[in-house]
């Protein structure tokens, strides 16, 4: 049997032993410094025992230095310290060790140890969870929730691009080979070239939903979970499945998903037969719960669907008296809760139906709500882009190219991504839309709504039909970006609280609620640069010591980090503080040109994760049009700044990074690698604190490259 603490004899030669060979891979959710300070840590204790090692990192920048299937058949172990799932099937065979990347980075002795005598890992076995968390704990209740979120996420990042592409066929094909039909909305020649694009379009839109689901349940139950979600979800937007007229649209969709990734997990813990293992991945759990979550649905579920939608119908149709302001709000906020769902598809079938009787109104109260989601939540991503990701503000400009065709579902992946913010707000503006063109006495003679159907004639009271629509969708947005802000603002405040900060005790802010920094006055106020007087010139802000300063020639990586971006003494006593303080640093080059904003991307990073790294480290960053051009800065804290760090440190030595987001490739990635790697010798981390100004300081940074 093999020692822990020393390497294996080779089979045959006595005495003769052979060099320890382990594999490792390393891997947090951000993708960033943990991710590389881990690899750093665990390749020198190897090296430090003498035991060969190769460490995959699995970033944001990629996957790098990949483990290939020589590296695993000569290894004698393998160490995965990870914060997210790792695909372990590669080392069926071998003993592996999965543990939190915080144990990469702290104990890489101990894991060496340790995994030579870890389970041996067997073909088909579900991904082992790590043992301990990264990136700073909230507590079980925040863990589980992040795990949740981050699985919406998944599901919402997928489905996107059936969203968009389905979405801009349909407007396309609409617009360029349909005509108003009274008996049919907008109607496409059936043998057109143009009915054959929006077939291709109506695919990508019937596959978004069962992709939503799918993915969210894979982001949980790893593989195995995909098909019970991709099928729990087309059965959750199929109603004929249970004698619904409409399906449960994306609502369902994230039901089932959750459903589905959780159902796989729970089966995964059934104790089975070593000969049924290998199967059960690919056979077993797949079925098993594709079955039960379908019946479930069919059964359970979609009864009180069909209940739903046959009440509401029944509801509405006793309304048609009751005062037109009142039906049309009422019609405004069935449309826009659930997008295609069975409280929609509702009230848009009867608008449509009754356009049969002569009653054109009701449907020209759905017309005007109709659009008012995507033109919205497009909207909104114009109004307030830094509360929105690239590929949220380009999925935005779809959202109106769809909201003018009428295509509600444009606003769906804002609804999934953000449902408490985003329903409210949809809702809101749909009531106020189907309200005004109720008053002015709307009508549309087609079942189909948007400024399309207006163009094309099938509405009389055309101004009045724009004037509804315009005012519900810049409601909408206005609504959105508050209540999106609002809760940013409460996250940051959560994660400065819950990271150990005190809240409100930044210097010379005066704010008391951990949130701000949105205040111009503050920086204006020369927070974190004593003896220099602010001037604020368009949202810029330029100190006089910076003017002075701009002939320093002295630079560290690639220019980014000057003798100007270095500050010695860091006079902050909290995380939010010392972020406000290092971009008023960073601002000295005159590449800063939104203060407030810089300082809020940053406070929303830290919401995700923070960015203390331990052994009195915190590398905070920020991927923002805020600035011109990359810039790096750094300072030192004689106390410790508390940031939340997976060691309980507090931050001394604390480094800003701040890019465009135009900047070419994934610059702030290589920048951060180059630094956690760098800051693992304790050596170099002591040159930092015995520096004595800031031309030492920075004659020590010269060092990283």
């Amino acid at each position: 049997m093999t020692s822990p603490s020393g390497p294996p004899p080779t089979g045959s030669g006595g005495g003769e032993r052979k060099r320890l060979k382990l594999l490792a891979v390393t891997a947090c959710p951000t993708g960033i410094a943990h991710t590389y300070m881990a690899a750093e840590k665990l390749a020198q204790a190897a090296e430090s025992r003498g035991i060969e090692m190769t460490v995959e990192t699995q970033g944001s920048i990629g996957a790098e230095n990949v483990l290939d299937d020589n590296d695993v058949n000569t290894a004698d172990g393998v160490i995965v310290a990870a914060d997210k799932d790792v695909d372990l099937s590669r080392f069926a065979g071998k003993r592996v060790l999965s543990v939190g990347v915080a144990e990469g980075i702290h104990h890489p002795e101990r894991l060496i140890e340790r995994v030579l005598s870890a389970p041996v890992h067997e073909a088909g076995a579900a991904p082992a969870a790590s043992s301990a968390g990264g990136g700073g704990s909230s507590g079980g209740r925040g863990k589980q929730r992040s795990v949740g979120y981050k699985a919406l996420m998944n599901g919402v990042s997928y489905m996107i691009p059936f969203v968009v592409v389905g979405g801009l066929l349909i407007a396309i094909s609409l617009s360029l080979g349909g005509h108003t039909d009274p008996s049919g909305g907008l109607v496409i020649p059936k043998d057109s070239f143009w009915m054959d694009i929006n077939n291709i379009g109506v695919i990508g839109f019937t596959l978004m939903v069962p992709i939503l689901s799918g993915y969210i349940a894979y982001a949980i139950g790893d593989r195995p979970a995909l098909v019970p979600g991709m099928i729990g979800g087309w059965i959750a937007n199929t109603g004929s499945l249970y004698d619904s007229k409409a399906g449960a649209g994306f609502i369902g969709a994230i039901v089932t998903g959750f459903l589905a990734g959780y159902l796989v997990l729970w089966i995964k813990r059934v104790k089975v037969p070593k000969f049924v293992q290998p199967i059960m991945p690919i056979i077993v759990i797949p079925i098993v719960a594709t079955t039960a979550l379908g019946l479930f649905f069919i059964y359970v579920v979609g009864k009180p669907i069909s209940w739903v939608f046959e009440h509401l119908t029944s509801w509405l149709s006793g309304m048609t008296g009751t005062s037109a302001i009142l039906l049309g709000a009422i019609l405004g906020l069935m449309i826009a809760f659930d997008m295609g769902g069975p409280v929609n598809k509702t009230a848009f079938l009867f608008g449509a139906g009754l356009i049969a009787t002569g009653n054109q109104t009701v449907m020209g109260m759905c017309a005007a709500a109709i659009p008012v989601m995507p033109l919205g939540q497009g909207l909104a991503t114009l109004i307030r882009k830094r509360l929105y990701t690239e590929q949220e503000r380009e999925t935005g400009l779809a959202s109106l190219f769809m909201g003018c065709f009428g295509i509600s579902e444009g606003a769906i992946p804002f609804a999934a991504a953000r449902p408490a913010q985003v329903i409210p707000a949809n809702m809101l503006g749909g009531a106020v839309a189907g309200a005004i063109a109720g008053v002015a006495g709307v009508e549309d003679a087609v079942p189909h709504g948007g400024p399309i159907v207006a163009v094309l004639g099938a509405v009389s009271g055309v101004p009045m039909f724009f004037v509804a629509v315009v005012i519900g969708s810049v409601l909408t947005a206005v609504t959105a970006v508050a209540l999106i802000d609002l809760s940013e603002r409460r996250l940051r405040g959560d994660a400065v609280v819950g990271g150990g900060t005190v809240a409100g005790t930044g210097a010379g802010t005066g704010t008391g609620t951990g949130t701000a920094g949105l205040e111009p006055a503050l920086v204006a106020a020369g927070v974190g640069v004593p003896g220099a007087g602010a001037v604020v010139e368009q949202g810029a802000v330029r100190t006089e010591a910076a003017t002075a300063a701009e002939g320093t020639t002295a630079e560290v990586l690639s220019g980014y980090l000057t003798e100007q971006t270095v500050k010695v003494e860091l006079d902050a006593g909290d995380k939010e503080s010392a972020i406000r303080e290092m971009a008023a640093l960073l601002a000295r080059t005159g590449r800063v040109a939104d203060v407030d904003e810089l300082v809020a991307t940053a406070l929303r990073r830290e919401a995700q994760g923070t960015t203390g790294l331990g052994e009195e480290i915190a590398i905070p960053h920020a991927k923002t049009d805020a600035v011109t051009e990359p810039v790096v800065g750094f300072a030192r804290s004689v106390e410790g700044v508390e940031w939340g760090s997976l060691d309980g440190t507090k931050a001394r030595l604390v480094f800003m990074i701040a890019v465009p987001e135009a900047a070419a490739g994934d610059e702030h990635l290589r920048i951060l690698a180059l630094l956690s790697r760098k800051l693992t010798d304790a050596g170099f981390r002591e040159r930092l604190l015995a520096a004595p100004d800031e031309s030492a300081v920075l004659g020590v940074l010269g060092e990283v490259g």
